[in-house]
């Protein structure tokens, strides 16, 4: 049996009885598909090799003495696994994608296009400065780009993802602490920020202590005022927060900070639903990650390593990590080097990576900002936020929304399980049922401020008609939670290519990759 779960009955049940197995496995065109280690054979190749004779091997000793065990399989056979598995597959291409928190934005085809032209895909970071003018005019431009929508005088572009951004900015705050000599050991982190913040403050070495959030789900002022002194380097707080909500008093936060010496961290994730609306370094923000996946459309990963550029308050900017480009005389340079002049990097931390950045995601963020201009990234920001309260407002008398009296949300909608008191189903249970419906399941259990929680982020993207459709639903699944109908739940997903897994089993014991059956032979050896 595939590792990847028990294989779902493929012929429906009816009143006769339960569902029985087909032969194959296959229902229709939806294929049972083994894994491929199960479909090749490690004694066959799908190419022809030419021998080569062991005198003329340059291998030496590190000549392979055993075979691989990789699968064998002709190029016909590849193709077809990796289509099959791609049909098992959800995405933003087939239907809206509700995951809250992680923005699923849809990745227009024209960026695609332009991050494949010649000069941006196929170029070597190795290769001469004056070979690759035009990828470092392309990052110096989106450099302007991101510095301008946050009003942050400086940016670094090197860090590879939302979590490496957040490294970047809090080894830029302990550069200018010890800096200037003041050795701070406590980061305070907000119950409302995202999950990685208190990690990322962890393995910079500082002890990381929590705020609570109060009744309205922002940062609890007074325990934060209470808290701060000269041992508190900085805060990371998340703003919009992961409630969905955005701090109304970050200008408030950012200077008591201030005033106690330290520094704001604050997390951008969340940055597409202000982008073009509000600008970070106008609250009084010193460093932020900026997810290129989820405000400006870069896929997840793009191929390779994703993009979380830092964008720095002047009194960081000497800190921030090296290389750079710059431009003089009308050329592009990548400045690899500290220099004396304090305000020009001489004070940099160093590298967060050994080349600079992910040419592909700064060439699809460019892309994208271009195609929509300031204004239309304005309206990508309010259409998110538009979307979200659509379907809070949709929801709201039929499922429980734990700050729906504190006014419109940003761009996700917050539920709790309040609703489902009584009735049998969990929250996993409902999420389940949902993928039975033809849906990816919303963040559950996130936050972790709100019991049971449900967090919807429809995007931008999504017309009237596919939110209506989604809202209609989640109110049915609702109304059969509190009809009784615990069956449909405790079952999903019953149409899904596997049944559901024993989720705290595959966390204490995964299975990480894939070993051979025993043969009869070996059992009895």
């Amino acid at each position: 049996m595939s590792i990847l779960g028990t294989p779902r009955p493929t012929t429906p049940a009816t009143s006769a009885g339960p569902a029985a197995p087909t032969f194959s496995g296959n229902r229709a065109l939806m294929l049972e598909e083994p894994l491929v280690f199960e479909l090749g054979d490690s004694s066959t190749s799908g190419v022809d090799l030419e021998a080569v004779p062991a005198h003329a091997s340059r291998l030496a000793e590190l000549e392979r003495s055993a075979p691989i065990g990789l699968p064998g399989l002709s190029e016909g056979e590849t193709v077809r696994h990796y289509t099959r598995l791609s049909r098992q597959n959800y995405g933003i291409d087939l239907g809206l994608f509700p995951l809250g928190s992680c923005t699923m934005k849809h990745n227009p085809r024209l960026n695609e296009k332009l991050a494949r032209l010649p000069g941006f895909a196929d170029i070597h970071p190795l290769q001469p400065q004056d070979t690759v003018q035009g990828a470092l005019e392309l990052i110096h431009r989106l450099a302007h780009w991101l510095t301008t929508l946050t009003a942050m005088p400086a940016v670094a572009m090197a860090p590879k993802a939302g979590a490496h951004g957040e490294l970047c900015g809090m080894l830029a705050i302990r550069a200018a602490h010890e800096a200037r000599g003041d050795a701070r050991q406590v980061v305070l982190v907000p119950e409302s920020a995202h999950g990685t913040n208190p990690a990322t403050a962890a393995f910079c070495g500082y002890a990381v202590e929590s705020i609570p959030a109060d009744a309205r789900g922002r940062v609890d002022l007074a325990a934060l005022a209470a808290r701060l002194g000269p041992d508190v380097a900085a805060v990371m707080i998340t703003n919009p927060n992961t409630c969905g909500l955005f701090e109304p008093d970050m200008r408030r936060i950012a200077d008591a900070v201030h005033a106690a010496g330290g520094y704001v961290y604050c997390d951008g994730a969340n940055f597409n639903a202000i982008v073009g609306r509000v600008r970070p370094g106008d609250l009084g923000v010193d460093a932020m990650h900026i997810n290129l996946h989820k405000t400006f459309s870069t896929p997840h990963g793009g191929g390779g390593p994703g993009s979380g550029p830092v964008v720095f308050s002047a009194a960081l900017a000497p800190f921030a990590p090296l290389p750079f480009v710059v431009e003089k005389d009308g050329r592009f340079h990548l400045v690899e080097e500290e220099t004396a002049d304090a305000e020009d990097h001489g004070r940099s931390f160093g590298r967060m990576a050994a080349f600079h950045g992910q040419m592909g995601m700064f060439v699809r963020a460019l892309a994208y900002m271009m195609s929509h201009g300031a204004d239309g990234l304005r309206q990508v920001a309010e259409d998110a936020v538009l979307n979200a309260n659509y379907v809070l407002r949709g929801l709201a008398d039929v499922m429980t929304a734990p700050f729906a009296a504190s006014g419109p949300c940003m761009h996700e909608a917050l539920f709790d399980d309040r609703f489902l008191e009584g009735t049998g189903v969990t929250t996993l249970d409902f999420a389940k049922a949902l993928v039975d419906e033809g849906y990816h399941p919303m963040t559950m259990y996130f936050p972790l401020v709100v019991h049971g929680a449900m967090l919807v982020e429809p995007t931008e993207t999504e017309s009237k008609a596919r939110l209506d459709a989604f809202i209609a639903t989640m109110r049915d699944l609702a109304a059969a939670a509190k009809a009784g109908d615990v069956a449909r739940f405790r079952a999903a997903p019953r149409f899904a290519p596997r049944a559901r897994l024993d989720e705290t089993r595959a966390a204490r014991q995964p299975v990480l990759a894939w070993t051979p059956p025993r043969s009869p032979q070996s059992e009895a050896a």
